[in-house]
């Protein structure tokens, strides 16, 4: 599972920073690590004029299934902590509940398989 990060010009994307994430994102979706192609998160701050609070910190992540479109969301927060890590909590609950829908939908097919 390759991890990509990303941010604004509002955000210091210093060392640190990068590392925490990365280890957010890939603990959120081990689980899923051999489904998953790539990860892509973004990381921004909403109110530029302003560093911090009224949930203006923003994480988008992106998850791209094998085979399957890509999955998206994003979590806003008072501080890029709490962004991540609720944005990493929605996602593992999206492709948890994509693949179980997947799983659901392929083991109910009532059409004939198709001919070799």
């Amino acid at each position: 599972m390759q991890i990509q990060i990303r941010t604004d010009h509002n955000i210091e994307g210093h060392e640190a920073l990068l590392d925490r994430v990365s280890s957010v994102i890939k603990d959120a979706l081990s689980r899923f690590s051999d489904r998953i192609a790539s990860v892509d998160v973004h990381l921004s701050n909403q109110n530029s004029e302003q560093q911090d609070g009224n949930d203006s910190l923003r994480c988008m992540i992106e998850a791209r299934l094998e085979g399957h479109q890509p999955l998206a969301v994003t979590e806003q927060s008072a501080t890029l902590d709490q962004a991540v890590d609720g944005a990493a909590d929605k996602m593992t609950n999206l492709i948890d509940n994509t693949l179980g829908r997947l799983k659901h939908q392929s083991s109910h097919r009532t059409d004939p398989p198709l001919p070799s």
